[in-house]
């Protein structure tokens, strides 16, 4: 396990990743748990008290990772960019566990389920945090409809998301 104190920062202008809260784990930490890895993996752990799991460090090309910090852990933390926040995390091996709701769904629409399990482990991810996220029944329901619609018309994440906001007439 890694230890250590660090701040919270937050992206300006930085493509699909501006206005992102994260904490950037240089190079020397992240070889201690992982050596020799440069790919996204995934730790384990405590944010202060917060509990972490499964949560994705993303490799910035120079070494270095970031762990983006989203809207609930933030609220859990009570803490904004600038703030010193303890982080305690192991590489966690174990594979990401899909939504069940969205896999069972999945099944009743084998040309929809084939094209889900063609895409990189990553992407899948993706899709079922998407939907693990939402609370309300309701809200889960009509995310795996845009899931399993989504994987019909064989539409990556973002692309889900953009006709999400065109059939909705968002902008």
């Amino acid at each position: 396990m890694i230890i250590f104190n660090t701040i919270l920062s937050r992206f300006g202008e930085q493509g699909e990743k501006t206005g992102w809260t994260y904490i950037l784990l240089p190079e020397d930490i992240v070889q201690k748990l992982k050596p020799g890895n440069r790919k996204s993996f995934r730790v384990s752990g405590l944010l202060d008290k917060y509990p972490l799991k499964q949560v994705a460090l993303i490799p910035m090309g120079d070494g270095s990772f970031i762990m983006p910090i989203n809207a609930n852990m933030r609220k859990a933390i009570g803490k904004r960019k600038g703030a010193m926040v303890k982080l305690s995390v192991e590489a966690d091996e174990k594979p990401l566990e899909l939504n069940r709701d969205l896999m069972e769904c999945l099944e009743d629409d084998p040309e929809a389920k084939a094209f889900f399990f063609s895409l990189p482990p990553s992407h899948r991810n993706y899709f079922s945090k998407w939907v693990e996220v939402i609370k309300s029944p309701q809200g889960r329901e009509g995310r795996i409809a845009d899931v399993v619609n989504a994987m019909t018309r064989k539409l990556s994440f973002p692309e889900m998301l953009r006709s999400r906001k065109t059939l909705r007439g968002e902008k």
